[in-house]
């Protein structure tokens, strides 16, 4: 008997994140990771003598800080939602297609794909905190583009590459 998948039905794992009530864990995960890679940059790029304390520091920058890389993440998966619904009508093909939507390592350009959606969120990520953010909480401009690019990096929305297959059972 042949077996029949509806991949239709199954929503890809990234596009879960965003809704209810994913999002609140979503939301108050990013929040986490947010507060503790901001503290980071602090510590690490030794803005207590140069800057605020890190109360000052953290109470001026964290709302923003999450705020701009959920909003960045919301665009990266944007993106691939857009593919994923309209790639048929773009002419992509359907090998493409699924491996945005379900397992991106089984196709080598859906991984670029993905990974080209989660490099938009990181600059969007970049350069909303480098020019507001810190915009006045850290005043020496080399040490506010590490802070920018050190969250950049390390907050992007890395889940994009993890392939839908391994959450649902039978696929």
């Amino acid at each position: 008997m042949k077996q029949v998948k509806l991949y239709n039905v199954i929503f890809p794992i990234w596009l879960l994140l965003f809704f209810p009530p994913v999002i609140f864990i979503t939301l108050i995960g990013n929040f986490v990771i947010d507060s503790l890679v901001l503290l980071a940059c602090f510590f690490l790029f030794e803005l207590t003598n140069k800057q605020k304390n890190l109360k000052e520091f953290y109470k001026s920058s964290i709302l923003k800080v999450w705020i701009f890389g959920f909003l960045a993440d919301i665009l990266g998966a944007a993106i691939l939602f857009v593919l994923g619904i309209l790639g048929d009508s773009l002419g992509l093909p359907s090998e493409l297609i699924t491996g945005i939507d379900y397992d991106p390592f089984n196709n080598p350009v859906a991984v670029i794909v993905i990974i080209f959606a989660m490099l938009v969120s990181a600059t969007l990520i970049f350069v909303l905190n480098f020019k507001f953010t810190f915009k006045k909480q850290i005043g020496e401009e080399k040490l506010r583009f590490k802070a920018a690019i050190t969250i950049a990096i390390i907050t992007m929305p890395w889940t994009f590459l993890l392939p839908t297959k391994w959450f649902y059972h039978g696929f």
